[in-house]
């Protein structure tokens, strides 16, 4: 096992990919109540039943696309980068295509399912890792960066210390209430453990908080251990129901929307997460992503599984910097994360204490982590500089990740082009400029 996943050289051992691979679980359990929140549409009033999905049946599908995932990610590509489906694509799903376009929840899965089909078509050809692969360093770091910010914004969002703001769109949130307090107390933890060298820092944080909170009455005591699990049948295999009941339905341009979009969204989503984590482990060689062409297999199997179980587009999750964080730098993280989120199909009332609260500060710390790559880049060189900068800048305001690399990826041309260096502009970059300027004249 050990060779297996290169624990030697990648100087590593079973207790860190344990406890990276732990911590990876915590920071990203959350999706386990939310998607199936999302998807079900549980909190809009007055649905039609079968509108939405079945929400007993979107947690095992959620919590079984998760673990699959993972493992691919694991054993193929055998990178810590854990996967689950994805926050915002789940949100298109359910409010965009379900309540929107009025379209079917089997009929939104099988617009996941022909993205996945597509993902992987583009990979086998080693389409999308020559894509990943012409992206110049300068951005390449920028993402990372921007990531960082991004995920910052995130856990002050999730702890309550920024809120929105009518005036000025965010601002400081009320810091004497209990689940702000408790956040802030994680904070203050987990930076005294990183301050000290503690292996784990971010891990060990997020338990003591957990704790603290439960001790407190901040957070509600689990209701129980282990419960009920419920039937996957609702969902599972309904994204081939269509194909076989209704082909019609797939006829049309609302479907095609569909399927771009989640395609466009998953593709720098995931190549981001993919970049930015490898960076962050010290993985990249070259300004390459070793065994890209395998990992981005592996995402899109994972879209693929997600689909056929019952839920929205499976993806690489930024969470996963956490547990590198906290030691992974093997796909045995990996593995162990989708072990727990088998289990967790078991354990689902522990997950309560999982709150935005607890989870905040690691986020927070994982973006101080991120954006040190910062420095990486040639401030004084201004055509490099302005397309890095506009990609830092925009996925935390335009609370997008995949917004910031299209902003970044539009001016890179543009500003070198304008300082006579073209020579240094991959084709693909070219060919990027376009697809990104007609994803916003279509967005708009």
């Amino acid at each position: 096992m050990k060779k297996f996943f290169q624990f030697e050289e990648l100087g590593t051992n079973y207790r860190r990919e344990f406890i990276g691979g732990l911590t990876t679980f915590l920071a990203m359990a959350y999706i386990l109540v939310v998607n199936p929140l999302t998807l079900s549409l549980e909190t809009i009033p007055d649905l039609p039943e079968g509108i939405g999905m079945d929400y007993g049946a979107v947690f095992v599908a959620t919590a079984l696309a998760a673990a699959v995932g993972c493992f691919f990610m694991g054993f193929i590509a055998k990178y810590p980068i854990a996967l689950a489906p994805g926050m915002g694509l789940n949100a298109f799903f359910a409010y965009t295509v379900i309540l929107t376009y009025g379209i079917p929840w089997q009929t939104a899965l099988t617009g996941v399912l022909f993205s996945g089909l597509i993902f992987i078509a583009l990979t086998l050809t080693g389409i999308r890792e020559t894509i990943i692969n012409a992206i110049p360093a300068e951005l390449k770091f920028a993402v990372g960066a921007g990531i960082g910010l991004f995920i910052t914004f995130v856990g002050f969002q999730n702890a309550g210390i920024i809120v929105g703001n009518d005036a000025t769109l965010v601002t400081l949130g009320d810091l004497s209430t209990p689940a702000t307090l408790l956040a802030i107390f994680g904070l203050v933890v987990t930076v005294i453990l990183m301050t000290r060298g503690v292996k784990g820092g971010i891990f060990y944080g997020l338990v003591i908080a957990a704790v603290v909170g439960v001790l407190f009455g901040v957070i509600d005591r689990p209701s129980g251990v282990i419960g009920n699990i419920p039937s996957i049948t609702p969902t599972f295999g309904a994204a081939l129901s269509p194909i076989f009941n209704d082909p019609a339905s797939l006829l049309t341009i609302e479907f095609l929307v569909i399927v771009l979009t989640f395609l466009f969204v998953d593709f720098f989503d995931t190549a981001g997460t993919l970049v930015a984590v490898a960076n962050q482990a010290n993985l990249m060689k070259d300004n390459k992503l070793p065994r890209a062409g395998k990992a981005l297999l592996a995402d899109s199997l994972a879209t693929v599984s997600g689909a056929i179980f019952g839920t929205s587009t499976t993806t690489s999750y930024i969470e996963s910097s956490s547990g590198v964080a906290a030691g992974a730098r093997s796909g045995f993280a990996a593995v162990v994360t989708g072990i727990l989120f088998l289990i967790s199909i078991l354990f689902f009332p522990l997950l309560e204490v999982i709150t935005g609260a607890v989870t905040a500060p690691a986020l927070i710390i994982v973006g101080v982590l991120m954006v040190s790559v910062i420095g990486k880049i040639d401030w004084n060189r201004f055509e490099v500089a302005v397309p890095a900068f506009l990609t830092i800048i925009a996925m935390p305001l335009g609370y997008s990740i995949a917004t910031g690399i299209a902003i970044g990826f539009i001016f890179y041309p543009i500003t070198m082009i304008i300082s006579g260096r073209t020579k240094e502009i991959h084709p693909i970059m070219y060919g990027l400029f376009v697809i990104f300027v007609l994803y916003f004249i279509f967005l708009a």
